[in-house]
């Protein structure tokens, strides 16, 4: 999308908002419910208070790296850079955790 420079390619793109922030909603409440499976009853309420702030601080410091970068280098080169850094971290965290890639189960199971 950042690449191509054509408004109306990256406006039908984000035009898949209804069907995209469903699954992304869905996406985070997976997320939450997992992370309090795998956490012990005695310390749920503090693991999910300071999960909460953590990811609303990243949000925050997310969408003022965009802007920043935006701003710097322009809005498609930082759609491009975001995109080839998410894969970058993706893959190193692969790579620097692969017990979490051999997760099957969430009970604790092998």
């Amino acid at each position: 999308m950042g690449a191509n420079g054509r408004v109306e390619f990256g406006a039908r793109r984000l035009g898949h908002g209804p069907i995209r922030s469903p699954c992304s909603l869905l996406y985070l409440l997976l997320e939450r419910h997992l992370a309090q499976l795998w956490t012990p009853d005695e310390v749920r309420g503090r693991v999910n208070a300071v999960n909460m702030v953590f990811v609303g601080a990243s949000n925050e410091l997310g969408e003022f790296r965009a802007g920043t970068m935006a701003e710097l280098i322009g809005t498609a080169s930082a759609v491009v850079s975001g995109g080839i850094g998410a894969v970058a971290v993706a893959g190193l965290w692969a790579f620097l955790f692969p017990e979490l890639r051999k997760v099957r189960h969430l009970d604790g199971r092998d």
